[in-house]
């Protein structure tokens, strides 16, 4: 489990699928993942059971984001993935989510700061990348606090309804 005592990013478990399924289920997040259609309780079972958490050998890493309380308790706010692990060119893809309830208390960046140390020290990773919506400034607002920079523009790379929206690649050296 990796920590800085007052969130933990942990391994996806079974206690995890209702979590899963209200957040992937959510229409208000789909437009900034590649969310499609809702899943069944039943697909994520199956998703979790069947996870593979060997980065190398699936490409790809979920961790669950918990809050750590002064009794020790913890409480699920998020989730951290990283994607398109390249280990050839030391870099990844990371993606993040928090619960509604738990954005703007500085969760999101010190999920970010976790995972770029487990990254860079770890997994002897080079860089990290995220792609963000134009429209997304909150995220933006987030990944640059953690060091990421935009890099470029990517044009008409979201769909959304019948229209287009452009997107920025950032990085963060690690």
């Amino acid at each position: 489990m990796l920590t800085d005592g007052t969130i933990s990013l942990r391994a996806l478990e079974p206690i995890d699928v209702d979590t899963l399924y209200r957040w992937e289920n959510d229409p208000a997040v789909w437009g900034v993942g590649l969310t499609l259609a809702p899943y069944s309780r039943k697909q994520l079972w199956d998703y979790v059971n069947n996870y593979d958490g060997d980065i190398y050998a699936a490409r790809q890493l979920r961790l669950m984001i918990d809050l750590i309380n002064a009794e020790g308790m913890t409480q699920t706010i998020g989730t951290l993935d990283l994607y398109d692990f390249d280990p050839a060119n030391s870099r990844c893809g990371v993606g993040i989510l928090i619960d509604s309830d738990a954005r703007r208390h500085g969760y999101g960046l010190r999920a970010l700061n976790l995972a770029a140390d487990y990254c860079r020290g770890r997994l002897s990773l080079h860089q990290l990348y995220c792609i963000v919506g134009e429209e997304n400034a909150a995220s933006r607002r987030l990944f640059e606090k953690a060091g990421f920079r935009i890099s470029g523009r990517l044009k008409s790379w979201l769909m959304s309804g019948n229209s287009y929206s452009d997107a920025y690649i950032c990085q963060k050296f690690l």
